[in-house]
């Protein structure tokens, strides 16, 4: 349940939801009827039907055929990848806002972000080299934390005694407008923030009682994730202005400006933001451990070289694997920095990652509605409703994540880029499946 926690809430979602407004709450209601009861549901009857390590790539595999198997574990590796290059311009974004104004300078120097990003993802390397025995702990610490710092802001505007305090209505109903702008908030809020219930499932065998366990942990979790981000991003709204909301770093500047009024900002600010860090390192920790697991998954099933299911001899981790996507990681930072500003390099790389992840979700969501009988699961009418509005706010995410929804330096720049990478990404990924098929099928491990 606290992986579930840590992986769905993700912090730089509070600010996409508040470029939304005052309608916010209205966007989360349809994005949680649209989308996130689908997902739920879907989610927890593939996990209890097929409680396998790889998660949503052995259910593709096995529904659709090795090739789609590939395409979708090749999106969901991407997907990780980009999100740990990520973690410098987080990171410094975070302390510069613990340290206070005089840190400013920290957020624009792209080399720290740089030196940080590589530190960083090291870091995950070993921490992934030495497997769950450790990594467990952190992701607990994270998601702990985490409901601690949101749990804060929520009550703060609450706490206040004066000004404008009695105005605030966390789940004041305001009907969006109808336009380009709110769709591609909207697309992001559904599908971004919502995302992420099958993850877990890539580490099903390292799972006590996984076709138990795992569904019980999307049904219990769901109505606490639903509440956190509504509630969290009035809060973030009660501090700050749509236009004025950074993304990059959402939650520490609410808490800045929220225990500025108490007098209390040079003592629990830094804390707290220093808390929510945690939440980004756990979170890169649970991503970064995925995208390690599904080479080796992978080439078990002679999709990939035997190269990538290489053990450590004490850890039994994917040694080879885990260096080869720490690698990627670190060439995916230095690309996102090259000629952009902090904010846009932020932007296209949570886009990127979530588009990647958004294609895998295709075949997620098309298994109820396609392969059920193949796989002998039983999909009841409204599961394939559910299933096939899934799949309509999974493919319009993909579609509005070429238009930005923050200032960037060029519109059609930043479109032609975001279109670029994925539809490049994935014919590469064509590319290494259809070579390895010209090649002698490898030995099981």
């Amino acid at each position: 349940m606290l992986a579930q926690l840590l992986y769905i809430v993700v912090p730089e979602f509070f600010g996409t939801a508040a470029k939304a407004g005052p309608s916010h709450v209205v966007l989360w209601m349809l994005a949680v009827a649209l989308f996130f009861v689908p997902l739920s549901f879907v989610v927890a009857q593939l996990n209890r039907r097929m409680p396998l390590e790889g998660g949503l790539y052995e259910w593709a595999r096995l529904a659709f055929g090795d090739a789609i198997g590939f395409l979708v574990a090749w999106n969901l590796w991407l997907y990780a990848v980009i999100y740990m290059a990520l973690a410098g311009l987080i990171t410094t974004s975070f302390v510069a806002y613990a340290v206070g104004p005089n840190a400013a300078w920290m957020v624009t120097s792209k080399w720290l972000a740089l030196v940080v990003s590589c530190v960083l993802i090291l870091t995950m390397v070993l921490l992934a080299r030495a497997g769950f025995a450790i990594a467990k702990w952190v992701t607990n610490a994270g998601a702990v934390f985490t409901l601690i710092v949101l749990a804060s802001l929520v009550m703060t505007p609450l706490l206040q005694a004066h000004g404008p305090a009695a105005r605030f209505n966390p789940l004041r109903l305001v009907i969006p407008p109808l336009s380009v702008f709110t769709l591609s908030v909207f697309s992001k809020m559904t599908f971004g923030a919502l995302c992420g219930f099958e993850y877990i499932a890539i580490f099903a065998a390292e799972c006590r009682s996984p076709e138990r366990n795992l569904p019980r942990s999307v049904i219990l979790t769901s109505p606490v994730i639903v509440l956190v981000y509504v509630l969290g991003t009035s809060a973030v709204l009660y501090f700050s202005t749509p236009e004025a909301v950074d993304v990059v770093a959402t939650i520490p500047q609410a808490l800045s400006r929220s225990f500025h009024s108490f007098g209390l900002a040079k003592t629990i600010v830094p804390l707290s933001i220093l808390m929510l860090l945690v939440n980004y390192l756990a979170t890169f920790n649970i991503n970064f451990n995925g995208c390690s697991r599904l080479p080796m998954v992978a080439g078990w099933d002679h999709l990939l070289p035997e190269w990538f299911t290489r053990l450590h001899p004490k850890h039994k981790t994917p040694v080879n694997s885990i260096a080869f996507a720490g690698a990627i990681a670190m060439v995916a930072s230095i690309a996102a920095l090259t000629g952009v500003a902090e904010q846009e390099a932020f932007e296209l790389l949570l886009v990127w990652a979530f588009a990647f992840y958004a294609t895998a979700y295709l075949a997620l969501f098309a298994i109820p509605l396609l392969a059920g009988k193949k796989l002998g699961i039983h999909v009841p009418a409204w599961l394939r409703i559910g299933a096939l509005s899934g799949l309509a706010m999974t493919v319009l995410y993909i579609v509005l994540s070429v238009f930005p929804i923050i200032d960037v330096q060029s519109n059609w720049k930043y479109s032609v880029k975001t279109t670029a990478v994925i539809l490049g990404a994935n014919l590469v990924g064509i590319a290494i499946y259809r070579w390895r098929g010209t090649r002698e099928p490898l030995a099981a491990p």
